[in-house]
């Protein structure tokens, strides 16, 4: 073992004794193991991106959403498609729609609808801005929705529109800012509703809700037919057109005017604003996709009035075309260790060049072209590794400064580490090994000739 570490000294002596020139061949090293850790912390983060988009839009989910066209955009069709408008009544997305489809398809596991209206919630004085969005309890499910505190609703209360509600973490914040929510009654719209449940704080960014995932923090959940009951069943509205644009309907000794207009210059006249179906599985995603289409279509009178989407797809069609983004500069970055390590087969060489005397009175003094291998594969493989452990360091400040810089979030794994420096290591050996054997083949005579 004194014969190896001796060696191994001498290897490094030779290293320190041309510091430029070692640090100049371990650059490419560096580089390159800080170009590959980079490039897989964005690789891992864009990753974990998608998959907390998955969790978010729910596992197996199919959203269906309606095209509400503004009061422009409406006359311009009218005017374009004539009287032939008035042959394709479509109701728009309505309970019945969701009742066909949990009926008709035996592949569905669980379907939720939703309607939303923007709004302003109260309590004590203290006002704020929210949504106010009536749900199913299957909504909370499909969405992998938790709760911090309280509870969901019960079936009872979901089925007989009893005014209770869950709101979202910011409204807590708001509207009770110094007691607890459980029990307590907000406002909006004019209904007055029980605190039942309080949603864990979830960030949810634009991606996220182009895929038709709602703001859970500052909004205020109540069951569905709460809003039918309480509020305003669009179902209703659009029976109005009898009457024209705006309608009285009688119920008992109440009177309810109508107009269904939600806001400036838009018309909505679904009775849904989003219908959520959960298939069974991944696979019978696109097929079941269509079938529901065609459903609808025939429901509304072939007017495609309605979006279907799959986010899931969606995501992990956008994760496959981030890996092959990543995979393509992998492989450059994985070049620059390619490109580093050859560095340090020329430099190494050029090394022998200079040093052939040094080995020639090493032969002679009794070292064995083993010894002589050792010693020069031991400097290839010092440089390596000491550019492998700079260019890890290198590669978590650049995966840091790219996050704080873009936003865009990387996550530098164990196992990224492992394999960068690993390769730096091999090409240490790798490329280090041909000038050793160069060095250890020369002839003790004619090196101790050599000036």
């Amino acid at each position: 073992m004194e014969r190896y570490f001796y060696i191994i000294s001498i290897a490094l002596e030779a290293v320190f004794a041309n510091k430029f020139r070692s640090i100049l061949t371990a650059l490419g090293i560096i580089f390159g193991v800080a170009a590959v850790i980079a490039m897989m912390a964005i690789g891992n983060g864009a990753r974990q991106e998608i998959l907390d988009q998955i969790k978010l839009v729910g596992v197996n989910n199919i959203i269906i959403t309606p095209i509400v066209k503004n009061d422009k955009e409406k006359q311009n069709s009218e005017e374009s498609e004539g009287k032939e408008v008035q042959k394709k009544y479509s109701p728009g997305l309505t309970l019945k729609d969701v009742e066909n489809i949990r009926m008709v398809l035996n592949t569905v596991n669980m379907v939720s609808s939703e309607v939303e209206y923007s709004s302003v919630g109260s309590r004590n004085g203290k006002k704020m801005d929210v949504k106010l969005s009536g749900v199913t309890p299957e909504y909370f499910d499909l969405y992998n929705i938790a709760l911090k505190k309280g509870v969901f609703f019960t079936p009872l209360q979901a089925e007989n529109g009893a005014p209770v509600c869950i709101i979202g973490p910011e409204v807590e914040a708001r509207l009770f800012p110094k007691e607890d929510a459980l029990g307590k009654y907000v406002k909006s719209e004019n209904i007055w509703m029980k605190v039942v449940g309080v949603i864990k704080g979830v960030h949810v960014d634009k991606k996220s809700e182009n895929l038709g995932v709602s703001d859970y923090n500052n909004t205020i959940y109540t069951p569905l037919k709460t809003i039918f009951l309480r509020h305003k069943d669009r179902s209703l509205v659009n029976k109005s057109k009898l009457l024209g644009e705006g309608g009285v309907f009688y119920f008992g000794n109440s009177v309810m005017v109508t107009d269904n207009s939600d806001s400036e210059g838009e018309k909505n006249e679904n009775q849904i604003d989003k219908i959520v179906v959960q298939v069974k599985e991944s696979s019978q995603l696109s097929a079941t996709a269509d079938a529901i289409t065609k459903i609808l279509e025939r429901r509304h009178n072939k007017q495609k009035d309605f979006n279907v989407k799959i986010p899931e797809l969606l995501l992990k069609q956008e994760q496959k075309t981030k890996d092959i983004f990543n995979i393509v500069l992998g492989t450059i970055a994985g070049i620059s260790l390619i490109v580093g390590g050859i560095g340090i087969m020329n430099i190494m060489l050029a090394s022998v060049m200079e040093r052939i005397r040094e080995i020639g009175v090493r032969r002679a003094t009794g070292a064995t072209r083993s010894d002589i291998v050792l010693q020069f594969l031991t400097e290839a493989i010092f440089i390596s590794a000491s550019g492998g452990l700079l260019g890890v360091l290198l590669g978590v400040i650049m995966a840091r400064v790219i996050t704080a810089s873009t936003g865009i979030l990387t996550i530098v794994s164990f196992s990224s580490i492992i394999i960068s420096f690993g390769v730096a290591a091999g090409v240490g050996i790798i490329f280090g090994y041909l000038p050793a054997k160069k060095a250890s083949v020369q002839d003790p005579v004619e090196s101790l000739r050599h000036d």
